[in-house]
């Protein structure tokens, strides 16, 4: 039951170093125009993140992109997200993360896009999609140099 109590403070550090290394590592870079409430999420993804909630930093990873795009991006309002994407020109593993946040958030009642089985059989393999997830989250979130 690792995943359901508290992680050792080892290893939430190890996720904190890990998840803030890519803050410093853009912060290094320059600066950036960022948004408020793109900003305020990306709090609650390094939580969920450092807890091993992998699934909810992939929900959050994306809200974080959309909120990103939408306020740095004053004509995005009427937009759908996954035009809104192809017109900044973002790839693949943005729809890609696009389209398995959609498959979490609106299940499917034959075909569920997570199981409980996979919440215990299948840790090292949403680890790794959460860090794809919020990889792509800060290269987004970081995709607009400021002055």
């Amino acid at each position: 039951m690792d995943h359901l109590e508290i992680p050792r403070p080892e290893v939430w550090e190890a996720r904190r170093e890990w998840y803030e290394s890519h803050i410093f590592h853009y912060e290094e870079l320059g600066s950036y125009l960022v948004g408020e409430q793109a900003c305020a999420l990306i709090i609650d993804t390094q939580a969920c993140f450092c807890a091993g909630a992998w699934a909810s930093v992939i929900v959050i990873s994306f809200a974080v992109i959309e909120a990103h795009i939408r306020e740095t991006n004053p004509d995005s309002s009427k937009k759908q997200s996954h035009a809104l994407l192809e017109e900044r020109g973002f790839g693949e593993r943005v729809q890609s993360l696009r389209k398995l946040r959609n498959s979490l958030v609106h299940a499917k009642r034959d075909a569920p896009a997570l199981t409980v089985d996979q919440q215990w059989d299948e840790r090292e393999k949403l680890e790794v999609l959460a860090k794809e997830a919020v990889s792509i989250m800060f290269e987004i979130f970081y995709s607009e140099p400021g002055t």
